[in-house]
């Protein structure tokens, strides 16, 4: 097929002169996010796309995806209520990742595909790797482009490939999306201090400030040497912290704990 990728493992077909014309005439049009997707497509081959919108701790604004409605229902409006804050993605998004193309895996915590949101959450999704374009579009918006696939992982080839049309993606979504209305910081500081009630609300006034510290990095998928790492401790002292944690809110799992973070969020009863 025109504009794939050449077989050969030294050469890669950019996207072409009628797909560059195509995204530059639907420039803020609604028809972009389409157009884009399709120009992806004719190079590297994905099953889903999903374009999310990053503004502080706010709850992520959906921008365009394909996926079936099934689907859509896990992907976005599961992914929306609550979730979204333990997603690498999400993570790099807010905290200074250098905009580019990025593998989950590259950004995730080391025991990410460990963790509980991975096994409560994302491995329920049934895919085999996920990619993203990170786009600063301005300083209160951030926007990610997830390229999924359900069969295999993206080769290195593909990965150049996509890489080689980063500065079309980039320019491209940072004038589509420019003047997209993102909520006043004040809404913003609300939506951060609804996320610090949350993590505050496990076990709040019975846990200890370290506890909650150690609790936040576990659900995010840290391991004991990450997270020892990051909060200047031994693994050794998280483990105990981590066992003084399950006794204190009597449970025995981090799946548990993922269920009360979840109940802490949304203000619903955490499940038996």
């Amino acid at each position: 097929m025109l504009y794939r990728l050449w077989v050969e493992e030294t050469e890669i077909m950019p996207i072409s002169n009628a797909k560059v014309g195509e995204i530059i005439e639907h420039l803020e049009s609604e028809l972009l996010p389409e157009i884009l997707a399709s120009a992806l497509k004719s190079i590297v081959e994905f099953d889903f796309v999903v374009i999310f919108g990053y503004v502080g701790s706010s709850r992520p604004l959906a921008l365009y995806d394909d996926f079936t409605p099934a689907r859509r229902v896990m992907h976005v409006d599961d992914y929306q209520e609550g979730p979204y804050l333990l997603d690498p993605f999400f993570l790099a998004a807010t905290a200074g990742i250098l905009p580019g193309l990025w593998r989950l895996s590259e950004i995730a915590p080391d025991r990410f595909y460990q963790g509980e949101y991975f096994r409560s959450y994302y491995d329920q999704t049934g895919l085999a790797e996920e990619v993203g374009f990170l786009v600063n579009i301005h300083e209160n918006l951030t926007i990610v482009i997830s390229l999924m696939r359900r069969t295999r992982k993206f080769s290195k080839l593909e990965m150049k490939a996509l890489r080689s049309v980063w500065p079309i993606i980039d320019a491209a979504c940072r004038r589509h999306w420019r003047d997209t209305e993102t909520e006043a910081p004040e809404a913003n500081a609300v939506a951060d201090i609804t996320i610090e009630r949350a993590f505050r609300g496990i076990g709040e006034g019975v846990l200890t400030p370290r506890e909650r510290e150690v609790v936040e990095l576990t659900l995010r998928g840290h391991s004991a040497d990450a997270l020892g790492a990051l909060l200047g401790i031994s693994s050794g002292t998280v483990r105990i912290h981590r066992k003084n944690i399950y006794t204190k809110l009597r449970i025995r799992s981090q799946g548990e704990l993922f269920s009360v973070f979840i109940s802490a969020l949304t203000g619903s009863p955490a499940k038996d």
